[in-house]
């Protein structure tokens, strides 16, 4: 099935081979983590996502705003944060856009017809985004890695910047092998003006069951002339953050996951609480929370990593919680607005609660 991806092969397998975290035939987390649910936990947790009654789907209609009218605004600061759903997030960093982790499709699984529901569509097609200079992919999960949305980007032009490994899928999915740029942590690469770097992250990887940790997963740090960026992907909480910061930061903006966290997933997703100390240990900056409000993938209610943001946020740590679509400045955004309560109060029905494939992600 050609969403599953494709295996590394030849010269791509052999840089893989070489990286530090590449042994027995698979990449590994610098500490010994727990990359699934910790042990005795598993009916429990099982139990409670199949018959939970959190509200872990909207009941109203999440409000989307237009950004293309501001698109078409120079932006006074230098850099501007597009939050498009889940990890998806339009970056415009001195003069050059890149799209994150981007997911338009309607499911992420590798079948059609089931698995995890948009509550919401994305605020723009495709079609619609201004021209991009480069896209980042952080690990090849289905909801950071859509085969539908990479062939919506490939007539593009666009280049890819993503972690060791994951270049196969994306050749075998139409991507030219010149426009892909696979990093190793801590190796960089100039792509389309700006500067990336791949950096630690804590989690796993996987299409199937058959390819679990083949792939490398990353954060990726983006640096222009002025301004830098440190988007998370998927991780836990880890020390090695601190090196993160003294080594690639400062950091204008910080994007770190939030959400489909649950104590008894190991140490594979920040989930709020960790979020913040991650943010703490990566020094400080805007912090955009992203991984949640899109797709039902944990037992917690849909909204409560935002809530919880809220409430434990020191003032230290700005927080920036655009509604979808709505482009921001992180230097000009005064204060938090709590769009999220206002959805429960309108009238829509809810999208079905389903399945998670994989409950880690």
């Amino acid at each position: 099935m050609q969403v599953l991806g494709s295996k590394a092969q030849g010269a791509r397998l052999e840089r893989m081979k070489a990286s530090p975290r590449f042994k027995d035939g698979m990449f590994h987390n610098t500490s010994l983590v727990t990359q699934g649910l910790k042990k005795g936990t598993a009916v429990s947790t099982m139990k409670e996502f199949i018959c939970g009654g959190q509200r872990r789907v909207p009941t109203g209609v999440l409000p989307i705003v237009n950004p293309l009218e501001q698109w078409l605004l120079p932006v006074q600061s230098g850099l501007r944060a597009t939050w498009l759903g889940h990890s998806t997030v339009l970056l415009e960093v001195d003069g050059k856009r890149v799209l994150t982790d981007p997911v338009w499709g309607e499911r992420i699984s590798p079948l059609p017809f089931t698995g995890p529901k948009r509550f919401h569509p994305a605020p723009v097609t495709i079609g619609q985004l201004p021209p991009l200079h480069a896209v980042v992919i952080s690990h090849d999960h289905y909801d950071h890695l859509d085969y539908p949305t990479i062939l919506q980007l490939i007539p593009l032009g666009v280049p890819f910047v993503t972690s060791l490994g994951v270049g196969a899928h994306l050749e075998a999915w139409g991507v030219p092998p010149e426009r892909i740029t696979e990093l190793d942590w801590w190796e960089s690469a100039e792509v389309g003006g700006l500067t990336f770097t791949a950096a630690p992250s804590q989690h796993l990887s996987g299409r199937s069951v058959a390819d679990r940790n083949r792939t490398a997963w990353s954060s990726i740090v983006v640096r222009g002339p002025h301004h830098a960026v440190f988007f998370s992907g998927d991780t836990g909480l880890t020390q090695e953050y601190v090196e993160i910061r003294q080594r690639l930061g400062p950091f204008d903006l910080i994007m770190l996951e939030v959400g489909a966290w649950d104590p008894a997933w190991g140490d594979i997703h920040l989930g709020p609480e960790n979020a913040l100390q991650a943010h703490d240990l990566l020094g400080g900056g805007a912090f955009l929370p992203v991984h949640w409000g899109t797709f039902n993938l944990a037992i917690h209610s849909w909204d409560e990593p935002a809530e919880t943001l809220v409430k434990l946020a020191p003032t230290n740590a700005p927080l920036v919680m655009p509604r979808l679509g709505q482009p921001i400045e992180p230097r000009q955004v005064q204060s938090i607005d709590p769009w999220w309560r206002e959805v429960d109060q309108t009238e829509t029905e809810p999208a079905p609660v389903e399945a998670v494939t994989e409950p880690s992600d």
